[in-house]
This record gives C-alpha cells, sequence and structure tokens, in this order.
C-alpha cells in the first residue's frame, strides 16, 4: 500500500480541533491562537521501551501517546486543543492496526476535544510515535515548576501507583484462574489479598488497563491553575521524582505523606493496592511495602501533582487531595521526604538510569 492510501485509510477517523483553521491534508496546518500564546511539548514512545504489541493493542497505544501528551498541557494550566503526530511503521505493519491506533487517539482527545491536525509517515525497523500537544491557556498564566513556595500545601488529583502495578503485573506473568483464587505467575499466593480476591482480581485487571491506557484528570489542571496553584506538574516518572523536580526547580523542600499513615489521602491507595500487591506476594508485610512502593514511586498515571497556597484549599477541584506540605530547605538542600523522613531506594522512572 502507498502512503497516500494509508493516509486515505486513517486519517478519517482522527478527530478535529475547533482551534484548527487549516487541519490534515496540506503542509502544515494551522491553529487559532485565540490567546496569542500556546503550550507545546512533545513526548515520543518506541516499542519496547514505552509499549509492547503483545500487551497492549493499537487502540490502547493510541490512547497512551495522546494522554501523556495531553497531560502535559493540561500541567502548565492549558486546554489541550490539538496534536501533531510523526508515526514510523515497520512494512509489516497491518492496516487495520493503524487504523485503530487513529481510534485510541480519538477516544483520548475527546473528553477535552483536542484533535489531530497533522503529523508526518515513515518507515522503519521498529514502531515509533512522536506526538507534539498544543494548548491553550485562555489568559491563565502558565504554571512552572519553580513556583512552589514554603507554606504551600502539596495536592494530587489522579489515582497514583495504578499504572506500576499494571506493569509488574503484566510483567510477572499474572492471570486470574477462571473459577479460582487469581494467582501470579512469580510466585504469589494471592493469600494477602484474602478475603475478597476477586474484587483483587478486578482491580489488577483495572491496573494493567490504566499501565495500556492511562486516563489523567485533564481538567484538574485548567482547574488547579484556576485556584491559583503556585507550581504544577503531571505525574509521568512517579510523586516522589516529580515533586523532587518541583523542589528543586523552587528551591524548598517537599514533604511528602506517607501512604502507611492513616491520616493521609495516600493510606486509601495503599489500601486499594495492598490486594493487587498480594497476588504477587507470598504475606501482607510484604504486599504492603509492594503497595507503598507504587503509590510512591509509580509514574505513567499522569495525575496532576500541584503546590498551593493553604487558603486555596476550598477552591481545589473535585478529587483533589492535600498530600504534603512545603517548607523552606533545610541543611540538605532542596528536594524530597517522605513523611518527614529521607527516602532510601529509587524515587522512580529514568529512561536512562542503569
Amino acid at each position: 500500500m502507498s502512503e497516500e492510501a494509508l493516509l486515505a485509510a486513517f486519517t478519517p477517523l482522527l478527530p478535529g480541533s475547533d482551534h484548527a483553521l487549516v487541519g490534515n491534508g496540506d503542509d502544515c496546518a494551522v491553529l487559532a491562537a485565540p490567546d496569542g500564546r500556546y503550550a507545546v511539548s512533545t513526548d515520543v514512545l518506541v516499542e519496547g521501551h514505552h509499549f509492547r504489541t503483545d500487551w497492549s493493542s493499537a487502540r490502547e497505544i493510541g490512547a497512551r501517546a495522546a494522554a501523556q501528551n495531553l497531560a502535559d498541557a493540561a500541567a502548565m494550566g492549558a486546554r489541550p486543543t490539538a496534536l501533531v503526530m510523526s508515526l514510523v511503521l515497520p512494512g509489516t505493519t497491518p492496516v487495520a492496526w493503524v487504523q485503530d491506533l487513529a481510534r485510541g487517539l480519538a477516544e483520548a482527545c475527546a473528553p477535552v476535544g483536542a484533535g489531530v491536525v497533522g503529523g508526518d509517515l515513515s518507515g522503519g525497523e521498529s514502531l515509533v510515535l512522536a506526538v507534539t500537544v498544543h494548548g491553550d491557556l485562555e489568559g491563565r498564566a502558565p504554571v512552572l515548576r519553580s513556583g512552589a513556595r514554603p507554606g504551600n500545601l502539596l495536592v494530587h488529583v489522579g489515582a497514583p501507583g495504578r499504572s506500576l502495578a499494571g506493569y509488574e503485573l503484566l510483567a510477572a506473568g499474572w492471570e486470574p484462574e477462571p473459577g479460582g483464587p487469581a494467582t501470579g505467575a512469580a510466585g504469589g499466593s494471592g493469600t494477602a489479598s484474602q478475603p475478597g480476591s476477586v474484587s483483587a482480581a478486578d482491580t489488577a485487571r483495572r491496573c494493567e488497563d490504566l499501565f495500556r491506557a492511562p486516563r489523567p484528570p485533564l481538567a484538574a489542571g485548567p482547574a488547579l491553575a484556576g485556584a491559583g496553584a503556585t507550581a504544577m506538574m503531571d505525574v509521568s516518572d512517579s510523586l516522589l521524582r516529580d515533586a523532587g523536580r518541583i523542589a528543586r526547580a523552587s528551591g524548598v523542600l517537599i514533604d511528602v505523606d506517607d501512604p502507611a499513615d492513616p491520616g493521609s489521602p495516600l493510606h486509601a491507595d495503599l489500601l486499594a493496592l495492598a490486594p493487587v500487591a498480594g497476588l504477587l506476594e507470598t504475606d501482607d508485610d510484604a504486599a504492603r511495602a509492594r503497595a507503598r512502593r507504587w503509590v510512591l514511586t509509580g509514574g505513567e498515571d499522569h495525575g496532576m501533582l500541584a503546590t498551593v497556597p493553604a487558603d486555596a484549599v476550598g477552591s481545589l477541584p473535585q478529587g483533589a487531595a492535600v498530600i504534603g506540605r512545603v517548607s523552606e530547605p533545610g541543611e540538605g538542600g532542596p528536594g524530597v521526604v517522605v513523611g518527614g523522613r529521607p527516602w532510601e531506594g529509587s524515587v522512580g522512572w529514568d529512561h536512562f538510569s542503569a
């Protein structure tokens, strides 16, 4: 099939944008910029590094590619309006696969009305998607990483740890056993999820779905900006890694709640994930430790992480939870601690770590 025939097969499935003055079909798209500014970001997804075709459908890969870019724009306080995508395809890629990719992009864009307005195609040895997002600030100031101030509260909107849980379940080869307790190929007995192994299995499937195709709370980004957020990021790499980025950019110390603390909203996430971790562990203590690690160091959930003035609590959007506090840096300088204590071990995903 020729490039033109392939384009004709899938571009009608791509969503349009209400900001597009000129969309697909010309050398460039032309977008309206009513605010006079654009928030722009790019992410790349590489087969075998960011997704696996034996784990994820084309539709899920398309949704993932859109979601992580849309979340970047939202985390600046912008409303995502348009995507452009460059796509590298092996010659053996079925046309139906590319069409399903387009459907996944459209599904992820629908909640905010964003469109896919252009891009490029190339042949290559493996699948690669490079997506660029444009966002409309709608008169708001962009929310940077560098604005957190002592006395601010750390807030989060989303479901931390689910994507990492899904990844580890898939990597372990976990599958529910028909008619019996769910067990993991990695040797977990599922006993830590008792009682209620069925609900643990249901939650596990949900975590796998969220790893394959994240569902970021896109409306929360502009809402947090409107509530006075002083700094914001989407959680691409983990609560701890991304809170640390805000802390260093702002020159502050951020104390993230320990999910083991029953008084923290993150404790509910630990409790929700502990039965899932029990599918991979042999005792309750190990399951809770794994769930705690998922909540703090799991990435690719793309929740909204922001700092806000203490008096903004009453203006926070639905689903926002206070999960920490900002203070002056101590002797160790700017950074992040957990429940007032230094965190030992990995703080989350790093593309270039050994």
